[in-house]
């Protein structure tokens, strides 16, 4: 980016000065000073139109983190924890990215089997805190539980907790994933058990503090998961079965603050059309559960709230296909009166728009692909929540940062077994989603953006704050020249913003004074306006 600052000799001697000894001192002098950019955009932002309400940005515990949190050294996993969680500010560097969700995982008994549950990696094996005998041992899971409380005593006061697949002593084979097909694995007589075992968890993490805002039981009910990790096929029928015994469960213990979280689709397309990918029994998810005329109705339990979910895998390669998925889930969605979440997000596809390979693909060029993904889902899709899926793993196979936050880097090497400890590194994932998520807090509400460019190169979304007292915009500049922009506020009366950008070179980092309004070449940048009611 070129800069070109306007000023007298001597505050240009005062400026070298202080860069030759620390590139990042503040420099604030008593009149403004500008920075050329490549282009000037005037951007609208009103506060009359107002969309959804933001319940909080997330990610989830799976897989590694259990091991991380039994096996590795208190530095190492207090530094991860604070990286997902903190919502402090040092000289201008956040500490962490201040989640306000946390995704934990319900085991079914794969790690106890061992070699014997049929999951040749035994990282993708997850232990379950009941037992054959039917009672229960909380010490399981321990290294969740660690993060858990991390989460707890940072702040965060929603826990989502997922199930895979039920505990093996419920299912048809006996094991954690499927050979049933599109069908449950989970015995016919096993699903009030199975309901049981879900409350019965939430009521123990109740009781030690953690609010249990949500239990998700079924994931990516399309796919049929007969193999490599915990998983089941599943019904629409099924899963209105489990939840209705389900919701049963949670009235009978008392945990009136707990929802059941309904979808986990594989992808969008699954919760608004007839998918031959998954047959008409397990798409159509939005119609065949909230219609009240379908036989698998679910809208009026006492424990469903009026929200479905989605992953946003797959249909994420393109900016059509980005625009139009996420248009028909909304449409979908507001035709039954329902708010939407993201769940689940990594990079699975291939051939990204305007990325040419993974191969020559930098961390940013990786994290921008997120950044567009994170844009649709809020803004075309109105998601409500948006989650990452796997917090932390290790870089193999090529992979890049395609699959998570942060990295770890276990003793002998990227291969080696996670039970050693190791050391771990920030992504530049971890601080474009701290983009959103340490300043779109839950209860925030998005406001209406226009953005004068026809080419989609600079993307912006804006929120406001319930007590009307801060705006927080984020924009995504794809352009590979710096762009400055004039944000015209309409309904707003705002004091000097706050401006954090992630980008090549930075990471999450407030800028100068004199830099703000300048979003650098291939960057996401968070403005923090103060708001004068």
């Amino acid at each position: 980016m070129k800069k070109t600052i306007f000023l007298s000799i001597a505050a240009a001697l005062v400026i070298t000065q202080n860069a030759c000894s620390d590139p990042d001192n503040s420099f604030t002098p008593a009149y403004r000073l500008t920075v050329s950019a490549d282009t000037t955009i005037s951007v609208s932002i009103d506060a009359n139109r107002v969309f959804q309400t933001i319940d909080g940005f997330a990610s989830s515990d799976a897989w590694s983190m259990d091991y991380v949190g039994k096996y590795w050294s208190s530095d190492q996993k207090e530094g991860i924890a604070k990286l997902l969680f903190s919502k402090d500010v040092k000289n201008g560097q956040p500490e962490g990215i201040g989640l306000s969700m946390w995704r934990v995982n319900l085991g079914g008994g794969t790690a106890e089997q061992g070699t014997a549950s049929g999951i040749e990696n035994e990282e993708r094996r997850a232990e379950c805190f009941l037992n054959s005998d039917g009672s229960y041992n909380w010490n399981k899971a321990a290294g969740q539980q660690y993060f858990m409380e991390k989460a707890k005593n940072y702040g965060v006061n929603r826990f989502v907790l997922f199930s895979n697949t039920p505990p093996v002593y419920y299912t048809r084979n006996g094991k954690g994933f499927s050979n049933s097909g599109s069908y449950s694995n989970l015995k016919a007589d096993a699903y009030p058990k199975f309901a049981d075992f879900l409350a019965t968890s939430a009521a123990h993490f109740a009781e030690k503090g953690y609010n249990i805002s949500m239990i998700s039981p079924v994931n990516e009910p399309q796919y049929n998961w007969d193999g490599g990790q915990e998983g089941s096929g599943w019904q629409n029928a099924e899963v209105a079965r489990l939840v209705k015994e389900l919701d049963k469960s949670l009235t009978a213990k008392n945990l009136s603050a707990t929802q059941i979280l309904v979808g986990e689709a594989g992808d969008w397309s699954y919760l608004y059309e007839t998918s031959g990918k998954a047959g008409a029994g397990r798409s159509r998810v939005i119609d065949d559960l909230f219609s009240t005329s379908s036989l698998n109705y679910i809208g009026n339990l006492p424990h469903v709230p009026s929200l479905i979910c989605g992953h946003s895998y797959w249909l994420d390669r393109t900016w059509t296909e980005l625009q139009t998925t996420r248009a028909k889930v909304a449409t979908a969605a507001q035709a039954k009166g329902l708010k939407t979440y993201q769940t689940e997000w990594s990079m699975m596809s291939d051939k990204y728009e305007g990325m040419a390979s993974y191969d020559n693909a930098s961390q940013m060029d990786l994290a921008l692909v997120m950044a567009k993904v994170l844009h649709a889902d809020l803004t075309v899709a109105n998601v409500s929540s948006w989650s990452y899926w796997t917090s932390c793993d290790r870089e193999r196979w090529g992979h890049k940062s395609r699959f998570f936050l942060i990295k770890l880097q276990p003793v002998g090497g990227d291969y080696a077994a996670l039970t050693a400890g190791g050391t771990h590194t920030t992504t530049k994932n971890l601080w474009t989603l701290g983009n959103y998520s340490l300043f779109i807090r839950p209860g925030y509400n998005r406001v209406s953006v226009s953005v004068p460019l026809t080419d989609n190169s600079v993307l912006a979304s804006a929120y406001l704050s319930p007590e009307k007292d801060r705006l927080v915009v984020v924009y995504t500049n794809l352009k590979k020249k710096s762009v400055k922009v004039e944000n015209r506020l309409n309904g707003f009366n705002a004091g000097e913003p706050k401006q954090y950008v992630t980008s090549s070179g930075r990471d999450l980092k407030e800028v100068s004074s004199f830099e703000t309004f300048v979003l650098p070449a291939r960057s996401v940048t968070t403005m923090v306006y103060p708001l004068n009611k």
